[in-house]
């Protein structure tokens, strides 16, 4: 299976410095970092929580694609839209929760099937398990 690497340049101390980021196995894209963006308006640059917010969303999306050909349907759309909440804690930062939207165009399939899917995708999903000690809500419903 596939490893993928990303590095951080960083320089100066937290308050006043700043960073690159790459995605380096990609080289697809580069994004600036600095704390004080990190806790208040992004300002065109990104955070950890905005980059995991990404990571669950897109796993999200793809891990359900699969699941419903599992069961014999097959998505017109998805959707995922993942929220990464970080709040101070311990003096520190602990991202407390991650909260989805999954809405999902997909015939055949009724209200009870497809939450039961969705979640089941949720659960299945690598991104989520690798945040199993977050608070990972969901609210999926056919579009």
């Amino acid at each position: 299976m596939a490893t993928r690497e990303a590095t951080t340049h960083w320089t100066g101390g937290l308050n006043s410095g700043s960073g690159a980021l790459t995605l380096d196995s990609s080289n697809s894209a580069r994004f600036n970092v600095t704390f004080p963006r990190r806790i208040g308006e992004p300002e065109g640059t990104s955070s950890p929580e905005e980059l995991l917010a990404a990571a669950q969303a897109s796993c999200l999306a793809m891990n359900l694609a699969g699941t419903l050909e599992k069961d014999g349907l097959t998505p017109k759309t998805i959707d995922v839209t993942a929220a990464v909440t970080v709040e101070p804690s311990d003096g520190g930062l602990t991202i407390t929760t991650v909260a989805i939207t999954l809405r999902a165009a997909v015939d055949g399939v009724d209200d009870e099937r497809f939450g039961r899917l969705a979640q089941q995708a949720k659960d299945t999903c690598p991104v989520s398990r690798a945040l199993a000690g977050t608070t990972i809500t969901l609210d999926a419903a056919l579009a």
